[in-house]
């Protein structure tokens, strides 16, 4: 589903529940380097319409990471206000955001972003663990998301959608920032059973520069998610043949 059309207009009292926030990527806050990604968000969305920590702490990721994602294919799952997708856009990544397909108000919102921004992205609908011909197209070298294992309830049907987009470009990573929240035994078990492997690769504050730390709550970890044949290398160092040590993997 693309994201058509314009949003009806907003109540007063919806009105009075949006708000922008400014997120800069740049050596420093003040530093001409860099730029600046303008959110709009909405308190009256369920979850969607808001920056979460993680995204800030992906987005960072994603800028200090440049180099890799520059000419990347990336697509970012339960992408939202699309943060982290709309920063891999201005290094120079094709991307794809994606939400569910039943949120209209979330998809024609992604849009509202991108032109916010000036940023060419494609939207569509991309419903977990449903096959339609545009989640067939996706072929990204890169998937995001930030604090999507959030309803374990979505859980199976997340990590069938991340597995199949990693089979079609067996060289393709799902890089996520997680918050840690119950369910962890599950998530282990789901990705020995979708054939994923994990490995941690920075706590979430630990690379955040020292103005933005102090505006974030909680804890993040930023994890890299292998297709199990994706690179034969980093199997020696991953834990999915040991599910308590998976779920220690998300203290």
């Amino acid at each position: 589903m693309e994201a058509t059309g314009e949003p009806a207009a907003k109540s007063p009292a919806e009105e009075e529940m949006t708000t922008f926030s400014y997120h800069h990527f740049g050596s420093s806050e003040d530093s001409g380097d860099g730029f600046l990604v303008t959110i709009i968000e909405n308190m009256k969305e369920e979850y969607g319409l808001f920056v979460w920590p993680c995204s800030i702490i992906l987005a960072e990721y994603v800028w200090q990471q440049r180099s890799r994602f520059t000419g990347a294919t990336v697509v970012e799952l339960g992408a939202g206000t699309s943060l982290p997708g709309l920063v891999a856009a201005k290094v120079g990544a094709d991307v794809t955001l994606t939400d569910d397909s039943n949120r209209s108000e979330v998809l024609i919102h992604m849009k509202r972003q991108c032109d916010l921004n000036d940023i060419k992205c494609k939207i569509h609908g991309l419903t977990w663990g449903v096959w339609d011909t545009q989640t067939f197209c996706l072929c990204p070298n890169i998937i995001l998301g930030a604090d999507i294992l959030y309803d374990s309830c979505a859980f199976d049907d997340l990590f069938a959608t991340v597995a199949f987009l990693l089979q079609s470009c067996p060289s393709s990573v799902f890089i996520t920032t997680y918050h840690n929240r119950s369910g962890h035994h599950l998530i282990g078990f789901l990705m020995m059973k979708w054939g994923l492997k994990c490995i941690k690769l920075l706590d979430g504050f630990s690379f955040m520069p020292s103005y933005k730390t102090s505006s974030l709550i909680g804890s993040a970890n930023v994890f890299y998610f292998f297709h199990s044949k994706a690179k034969i290398s980093l199997h020696e160092i991953m834990l999915g043949k040991e599910p308590q040590l998976l779920s220690s993997h998300y203290q």
